[in-house]
């Protein structure tokens, strides 16, 4: 069975619950959506993440009340060159989205949404570790993986195969 076309356009999106929630909110902070494979990504603007998980997460409707991972993607050479992924879970209706932050690559930084979701401690953490991104308003950002000593992100396109020497 052929696999459907992905679909992109807000406008046929915009009645999922949460493209609906955040438009309604603050359309400028939707930057776009995708939904391919029964799985929705929503694009936001990065000084909107905070505020757009609050809301998602206290939505009566459709409550997207556990974070279920923070990882990030690196795209070098392409910029923005960074992509926050966040994976929510909605337990009570039984569906995921996922909240995309793209970064450039000069200075990569974002708002902790720590507060909203205390899980969000560790996988900070592992994305500044591994991705060097930062995330302001963090309550202890350090390395999580690596020594407190390790030079550079080893997660990130550009680095050394063998580390820098």
């Amino acid at each position: 069975m052929p696999l459907q076309p992905a679909i992109t356009d807000l406008e046929q999106l915009k009645n999922h619950p949460a493209v609906a929630k955040l438009m309604a909110w603050n359309p400028a902070a939707v930057e776009g959506a995708k939904f391919d494979r029964d799985e929705m990504s929503i694009y936001l603007e990065r000084s909107c993440i905070r505020d757009a998980c609050v809301l998602l997460r206290e939505d009566a409707d459709c409550p997207f009340n556990y974070l279920a991972d923070v990882t990030c993607v690196d795209w070098f050479p392409s910029e923005p060159r960074f992509e926050v992924v966040y994976h929510l879970l909605s337990i009570s209706r039984k569906e995921r989205v996922r909240l995309k932050v793209r970064l450039e690559g000069s200075s990569p930084a974002l708002d902790s949404v720590t507060a909203v979701w205390p899980a969000a401690n560790y996988f900070e953490r592992e994305v500044f570790d591994l991705f060097g991104v930062r995330f302001s308003g963090h309550p202890y950002l350090r390395r999580l993986l690596m020594p407190e000593d390790w030079e550079g992100h080893p997660l990130r396109k550009d680095y050394p195969v063998e580390g820098y020497r």
